[in-house]
């Protein structure tokens, strides 16, 4: 399908926006309904054709008193995700009361899988179907998803004669549609958005910074990705897509994992979502989220090392919160930030606390693989504070002694200015490589 097609598509929903939520819902919280309904909605059309097969599976386990359910309701269901209530969409279109279509809609929604509960969840999704319902708008909403002007399934559309009146959407399509609803979102609350979203050239630039240098020696075989910051995940999808072009246009049959770590509920929301609408659930399983997340206190994968981790961490943020949680300066016993290093058995790398940035990548550092070919690569974007803040013996200066002596930095690249929203502050993508080539040491 064409980009001016898929673009349509994203206008259409973003005017369901304004025709459904208008004086019911402030216009900044616009995308926090129209994107999980986009997902559901979604989600919804996938599963319709295994719908029986599923509530069979279900009432079978059931009745066999099983309580694992989820690999089989998965199986069933031919997808990462599934749902168990009676429901579909089309079917609430029917209701005679705002009361009783409020109450089916919830059993509809208490029905999904586990990890779509996860993403309704961090949307707060549940908390605004009672202004909904009561404004009489909740119907609405369903009614103009369902509308026949737009197909959200992958299957097409037929006329009466069998031939195609609308075309279906692949994950990759819908994908691109939700990345758009996205990046308009952000363009309209931009107060917030340069906190949360990474301009894509910046992100293409990171990806090629990364994956370039090392092209011709990319093997196939397994590649895990990191993102500690993760936001909407969209670094984490240009990395797997860079990565997946290097290796088809030189012939390599690679398999890429996604590991991602976000502390805002919300955008961990997004990122979780697009990789199941891309078709990529078990992804989705990899990312972690949550305001009890932060990546600072509570490491999500604590025991694992990852091949290529791209990073835009917060800079300028304080974290006094999460250093009191981790015992404080002179109670930290964190192995990432606590280290040895030239002879200190208790070398710091504890930055103050009013900028944590250079801690994010510290944690990137310690998930280095040291025993592998190409061992790790990382990218990661700082402010110019990176570059000089911090005394000796400071935590910001011993980061930088520690990655010059290990000769890890292969490069730092100045972005241009006004690049990222709401701010004109100098920015820098961080280049780093355990596995240097020769010339460049």
């Amino acid at each position: 399908m064409e980009q001016s097609q898929l673009n349509w598509i994203a206008i259409f929903i973003l005017r369901i926006a304004n025709d459904a939520l208008r004086d019911v819902v402030q216009r900044h919280e616009y995308r926090d309904v129209i994107l999980p309904v986009t997902v559901i909605r979604r989600l919804d059309t996938v599963l319709e054709p295994t719908k029986q097969a599923v509530l069979e599976m279900k009432s079978t386990l059931d009745a066999a008193g099983i309580a694992n359910q989820d690999p089989a309701l998965r199986q069933a269901a031919g997808q990462a995700f599934y749902n168990t209530s009676t429901f579909t969409l089309r079917d609430l279109r029917a209701r005679s009361s705002q009361q009783q279509l409020k109450a089916d809609f919830e059993a509809y929604l208490d029905g999904f899988s586990p990890n779509v509960q996860d993403i309704i969840d961090k949307f707060e999704f549940r908390n605004r179907i009672p202004r909904l319902s009561k404004a009489d708008r909740l119907g609405t909403l369903i009614e103009k998803f369902l509308d026949p002007a737009i197909n959200l399934s992958p299957d097409p559309v037929l006329t009466a004669d069998g031939s195609v009146r609308l075309p279906g959407l692949d994950n990759h399509a819908m994908g691109t549609i939700f990345e758009e609803l996205i990046r308009r979102f952000n363009e309209e609350n931009n107060e917030e958005a340069g906190e949360h979203w990474t301009p894509r050239d910046a992100v293409k630039l990171m990806a090629r910074l990364v994956f370039l240098p090392i092209a011709d020696e990319i093997d196939s075989g397994t590649y895990l990705l990191y993102d500690g910051a993760c936001g909407t995940g969209g670094m984490l999808t240009v990395a797997e897509d860079t990565l997946m072009e290097i290796a088809r246009e030189r012939g390599k049959q690679v398999t890429i994992h996604l590991y991602g770590q976000e502390i805002n509920a919300e955008t961990y929301a997004i990122a979780k979502a697009d990789l199941l609408l891309k078709g990529d659930g078990d992804e989705a399983d990899n990312l972690v989220g949550g305001p009890e997340y932060s990546t600072l206190v509570n490491d999500a994968f604590p025991s694992h090392e990852f091949d290529f981790m791209l990073s835009n961490p917060p800079y300028g943020k304080n974290w006094k919160t999460d250093l009191e949680r981790m015992g404080g300066k002179n109670g930290m016993k964190d192995p990432r930030f606590i280290i040895e290093h030239a002879g200190d058995p208790e070398y710091s790398l504890v930055t103050r606390s009013s900028d944590g940035q250079m801690l994010f990548l510290a944690n990137m550092l310690s998930k280095m693989k040291h025993a592998t070919r190409l061992g790790s690569r990382i990218a990661e974007v700082h402010n110019g504070s990176s570059l000089f803040t911090g005394d000796a013996g400071q935590g910001e200066s011993n980061i930088r002694r520690w990655i010059i002596e290990n000769d890890w930095l292969e490069v730092i690249v100045a972005l241009p200015l006004n690049m990222f929203y709401n701010t004109d502050i100098a920015t820098y993508i961080w280049v780093l490589s355990n596995r240097k080539p020769e010339h460049r040491r």
